[in-house]
């Protein structure tokens, strides 16, 4: 068993921040000792994993709270379980191809200073051919 602080520790979680998940009923399964305080087992920082990862993809907090619900309610909700996820999986490809065009950017850019660097100016970006592929992103 582990105390909140210790889970901060461990998850890199704020304890404001699960208390927080526990008070919007993400931890439904985390016991509190005599004095209240909460007592979480692994299988509760196996949530927190989850929920963690439900987050990054940019599911709320309320969708969070029903993902849970639907996995208290036992079989039935399933089918649902499994289409959440599959909604997860393409927010999560979309977040990838994002990143890879924002990479893009930053990769050319890195190119760029880098060049300018070994030639000790800028101007040899600014021929009439580079200049006009380069002038839509911002030196």
């Amino acid at each position: 068993m582990y105390t909140i602080g210790e889970v901060s520790k461990k998850m890199d979680i704020s304890p404001s921040t699960l208390r927080y998940y526990d008070k919007e009923g993400l931890l439904p399964f985390v016991e509190r000792n005599k004095s209240g305080d909460r007592r979480f087992k692994d299988s509760d920082l196996e949530w927190l994993v989850l929920i963690e990862c439900l987050k990054s993809t940019g599911l709320s907090i309320k969708g969070i709270r029903q993902y849970i619900d639907w996995y208290m309610e036992g079989d039935e909700t399933l089918k649902l379980r499994y289409e959440m996820f599959l909604e997860r999986r393409e927010e999560t490809l979309r977040q990838i191809e994002n990143l890879q065009n924002m990479l893009k950017i930053i990769d050319h850019k890195c190119h760029y200073y880098e060049t300018a660097i070994q030639a000790g100016t800028e101007k040899i970006h600014h021929t009439n051919d580079d200049y006009s592929s380069n002038q839509n992103v911002v030196s």
